[in-house]
């Protein structure tokens, strides 16, 4: 496995498993610079949202740099405040522009509400024509995803959830496997968080590696997409390496045992209710 390697989604899409995330990246030279960097490099994954504010930085970077936009795996994400069919399918279309691309490989519903089948429809009608390579939602609980299942046609392909050691949504995690869902990983360094937990310190010395290797390491190890994200050069070179280490049986349940069942983010289903 290297930067290169791709799960295959449900729909046959191959998928980077470390991506490059840009989440608070909002000033724009910094954008810029973050994600040519991350190209560079040889990041293929970037992941990207309309409320990020960044859309328009990253198609810039993406057009600076010499990668081919056919090699790249673009992701981008639907505001809540556009949870309508029509709404969507407009709000996908400004991605676009500001992104400076005619297709995306991948276009997520942000998070929940009350009723997603309207967005989940427009995301589908935009599959269906070829716009967007593969289609999923991000923050969808259990409850969430066996609606789409059963009132709409197309199964999401990937959701993107708060996961890290603390909080490694089994039953969320289980849901998708069974439908064959790629789980996907936000927050993988728990905002900070992780590197004041005394067991990631000791894996970190055990293995001659950085804490956030050993969080992102655990996540491919669970199967789990993740995109770090970060503004710094050397640790966007640091988080892609991964690939010459693997935590062993002992230490992965180890690492289980943190779950505390608490979430660093929202609740999904208050987010749910705010709109």
């Amino acid at each position: 496995m290297d930067i290169n390697s791709y799960t295959i989604l449900n729909n046959g899409v191959k998928m980077p498993w470390v991506g490059f995330g840009t989440f608070k990246i909002k000033d724009k030279n910094t954008a810029v610079s973050s994600v040519k960097e991350a190209l560079r490099l040889g990041y293929r994954h970037i992941d990207t949202a309309a409320i990020y504010g960044n859309e328009e930085a990253v198609g810039e970077a993406i057009k600076e740099s010499n990668v081919k936009r056919e090699d790249i795996f673009l992701t981008s994400k639907l505001w809540n405040t556009e949870h309508d069919y029509d709404r969507a399918l407009k709000a996908f279309d400004e991605s676009l522009r500001k992104l400076g691309t005619d297709y995306l490989d991948l276009y997520l519903i942000h998070w929940p509400q009350r009723s997603n089948t309207e967005p989940w429809k427009a995301l589908e009608k935009l599959y269906k024509e070829g716009r967007i390579k593969a289609i999923g939602v991000s923050n969808f609980k259990v409850h969430h995803l066996e609606e789409l299942i059963n009132e709409c046609d197309v199964v999401p392909t990937v959701n993107q959830v708060e996961y890290h050691p603390e909080f490694p949504q089994t039953e969320v995690h289980e849901f998708c496997k069974k439908h064959k869902i790629q789980l996907e990983a936000w927050g993988p360094l728990m905002q900070g968080k992780i590197f004041e937990i005394p067991l990631m310190k000791e894996l970190s010395v055990k293995y001659g590696k950085t804490i956030s290797q050993i969080a992102l390491k655990w996540d491919l190890q669970m199967g789990v997409v993740t995109i770090p994200k970060s503004s710094t050069k050397a640790r966007i070179k640091e988080n892609m390496d991964l690939y010459d280490f693997e935590i062993s049986a002992e230490d992965m349940a180890r690492i289980a045992e943190l779950n505390t069942g608490k979430r660093i983010g929202p609740d999904p289903d208050v987010v749910a209710e705010e709109v």
